[in-house]
């Protein structure tokens, strides 16, 4: 099977808050980020469904990070595929 990702994904492990409608706002783990996304790992309860808009923000940091648009494109084993909106 060919590779059909476009970008290039670099590990990552860092910690986002998720907001939606659906979950409220949750803290979660990513596994990989790229120049199209963000990979994260969910390893229990509701995330929003494929297609929703999401707002994250990185947590940990010095200085509070803004708040990103993203949209969930993917379900992976253990969690889901944000990409930014553009």
């Amino acid at each position: 099977m060919s590779e059909r990702r476009e970008f290039i994904r670099t590990v990552l492990n860092a910690s986002v808050m998720v907001r939606h409608e659906l979950i409220g706002e949750e803290v979660y783990e990513t596994g990989d980020i790229s120049d199209g996304g963000i990979y994260v790992i969910v390893e229990s309860g509701e995330f929003p469904p494929l297609g929703s808009d999401v707002e994250v923000q990185v947590q940990g940091l010095p200085e509070e990070a803004p708040i990103i648009w993203m949209t969930v494109v993917r379900k992976g084993a253990d969690g889901y595929g944000l990409s930014f909106v553009q």
